[in-house]
């Protein structure tokens, strides 16, 4: 079903359950900010991408005001809740300062695959441990979600926003499986470079071979 909604649009990809800290400093979003307090709605982000305002977003709610500056700033809490589809984009809505928009939910299909799931946790392992970012490692919890980890892959934009219009979270296991099997191996290398370089000039003790005979 259709709704109406302020949006704000950002240079990021914001996923369903994200908590997302904004500091608020145009005047038209600090509009969009307090007329989201006193109407008690929620606004949406769609992802700015290629130089233009991109059809898939996330609706997100207001969680707390946390700090009002002298000029008129505020900082902000939110929570993503779910991905929509923009069916209208206006620059400004309806005499308001900022930008609004016709969008409809996108249905999120829960079909995960559980082989996928082990080999994605074990490769993020695998990843967190290359980067030294083991702490990941213990972090990453049993029921975890592909949107819930999307931040912690190493994704460009372009991945993350295209993460965010898949409806089933198996087509999502699939992208992000193969962009650990395709990334492990080069951070890997990278790592193993590193180790290289920084040997290189230390006293070495090695154990020479042992030749029984000389070499013809």
């Amino acid at each position: 079903m259709a709704r109406y909604l302020p949006l704000f649009p950002l240079s990021i990809v914001v996923f369903p359950g994200e908590k997302l800290n904004l500091h608020v400093f145009e005047p038209r979003y600090r509009q969009l900010v307090l007329d989201c307090v006193e109407d008690k709605n929620t606004f949406g982000i769609p992802t700015y991408i290629q130089n233009g305002v991109g059809l898939y977003g996330t609706e997100v709610r207001l969680v707390q005001i946390e700090k009002k500056y002298d000029s008129g700033e505020i900082d902000i809490r939110t929570e993503g809740i779910e991905v929509f589809k923009l069916l209208q984009f206006d620059k400004t809505a309806p005499a308001k300062m900022y930008a609004g928009g016709e969008l409809e939910t996108v249905p999120q299909i829960d079909d995960e695959d559980l082989v996928m799931k082990q080999n994605i946790t074990a490769l993020l392992h695998e990843l967190y441990e290359a980067l030294g970012l083991s702490k990941l490692s213990v972090e990453l919890p049993e029921n975890y979600k592909i949107f819930s980890i999307a931040h912690e892959l190493g994704l460009t934009l372009e991945q993350e926003y295209a993460l965010l219009q898949l409806k089933r979270e198996s087509a999502r296991q699939e992208l992000v499986l193969q962009h650990l099997q395709q990334t492990l191996p080069v951070v890997q290398q990278t790592e193993q470079l590193k180790d290289r370089v920084r040997l290189n000039g230390h006293f070495k003790n090695l154990l020479p071979p042992n030749f029984c005979a000389p070499l013809l």
